[in-house]
Formats: C-alpha cells, structure tokens, sequence
C-alpha cells in the first residue's frame, strides 16, 4: 500500500519537473503538445493509483475491525 502511494508521488513529481522545465521555450511543437497529454495521462492515473490504494487501505481498516 505504501509501495503504491510512493510510486504515485513519485509519477506526480516526474510530470511536474516534465512540465516546468520546457516552460521557458516561447513556441510550442507538436512534441510540447504531446508532451503535456503524456503529463496529464499521467496525472490522472497517479489520481486513480492514489484512490485505489486510499481504497485499500479503508477496506483493511474495515477487515481490521
């Protein structure tokens, strides 16, 4: 569970550092574009990765009871 959170904090970061470093070019190409899709696909799977795991964990608490 853990594990899974990490690794979603660490995508997240990953798509930020992504999407700050090329943030000081004036134009934007098709690889720019493409880019940010990939970082926000990205995103939502480190959301859904997040949701799944806070999930796991409620349903282990439950277990627990």
């Amino acid at each position: 569970m853990l594990k899974t959170v990490k690794s979603a904090s660490a995508l997240l970061f990953i798509a930020a550092v992504c999407v700050a470093l090329p943030g000081c070019q004036k134009q934007e190409g098709p690889a720019e574009r493409a880019g940010k899709e990939v970082d926000k696909a990205v995103d939502k799977v480190g959301q859904q990765i997040e949701k799944a795991g806070d999930s796991i964990e409620d349903a282990t608490k439950r277990d627990k009871k």
